[in-house]
């Protein structure tokens, strides 16, 4: 079996020091995904531009996939303890690997 090729556009913003950004960040490398950083701390027009994204949101990290708004650190690993971030990053879409002759030999049982 292999997994879906689809790739998620992950933006998540952040500063150099925060744990929390250091969490989310340990925690999508985890799952494999590749991500965009965006340090907003010196980037007063980035940190404006993570805000109005976010709804108001003012707090570091601020997490986005394909454009949509998830949360910070906590929303994340919130989902992902309900078995919902993989989904989220595009990761839970398994195809039959037979189709590509990488199949389990289970015959589609």
């Amino acid at each position: 079996m292999t997994r879906n090729p689809r790739v998620a556009d992950i933006e998540i913003y952040t500063t150099p020091f925060c744990p929390f950004c250091i969490a989310a960040k340990r925690l999508l490398d985890k799952k494999g995904v590749a991500y965009t950083e965006i340090d907003v701390m010196m980037k007063s027009s980035l940190r404006r531009e993570m805000t109005e994204r976010a709804g108001g949101s003012r707090t570091v990290p601020q997490i986005f996939v394909d454009g949509e708004h998830l949360g910070d650190c906590v929303a994340i690993m919130e989902m992902d303890a309900d078995d919902a971030l993989d989904a989220r990053l595009g990761l839970n879409t398994v195809m039959d690997g037979a189709a590509d002759g990488a199949g389990d030999g289970a015959g589609g049982r």
